[in-house]
């Protein structure tokens, strides 16, 4: 049985929690037996859920000073945009290899069996713009945290991680424990 929790602390309701996971479908056995996938296009597809979440998310980050979200594709191109508009900030892809045209840098990190890479175009981020950055899911943290080298190699400051979902028995938040990390619903089993 999953528990949802507030990742915002004090600054989400139980209402708001409770609507969120009502509209995330739990699909058991996927992608392989004893994995339960907890399936986000459920609450894509009903308006009010998807403008509450943004809402809530841009709440949250509103006193902030946000110039850029930076979205991890593939999932974080569906919330990043959105958002970074109700910020009043720009948006930035985060990419899996050569899927960017111009100039980018990159990161390779270590997955369970193997690597795997990230890149961004070399001008999509300025000396000293705060980025804000953006995914679905956090399960261990690695591709956040390589998304978080992304930004510093471009002299940008990690304003922070929102997530939707944060799989909480995975202690990927331990991995990012210098940045500020935000997930709106959290996942114990």
């Amino acid at each position: 049985m999953s528990t949802p929790q507030a990742g915002l602390g004090a600054s989400i309701s139980p209402a708001v929690v409770k609507v969120l996971k009502a509209h995330i479908r739990e699909v058991p056995d996927f992608p392989k037996p004893g994995i339960l996938f907890y399936d986000i296009t459920t609450l894509l597809k009903n308006g009010p859920a998807l403008a509450q979440l943004i809402d809530t998310l841009a709440e949250h980050y509103r006193s902030q000073r946000i110039d850029l979200v930076a979205g991890i594709e593939a999932r974080g191109f569906i919330f990043g945009p959105a958002l970074a508009l109700r910020l009043g900030a720009g948006f930035v892809p985060i990419r899996k290899p050569r899927k960017l045209p111009a100039p980018t840098v990159a990161v390779e990190y270590a997955l369970e069996y193997g690597t795997d890479r990230l890149e961004l175009h070399r001008d999509a981020i300025t000396r000293g713009q705060r980025v804000l950055i953006v995914d679905d899911l956090i399960a261990t943290g690695g591709t956040a945290l390589a998304s978080a080298q992304l930004v510093e190699q471009l002299k940008g400051t990690v304003a922070g991680f929102a997530f939707i979902v944060e799989l909480t028995f995975l202690a990927g938040r331990q991995r990012l424990a210098s940045y500020n990390v935000t997930s709106l619903l959290a996942y114990d089993v």
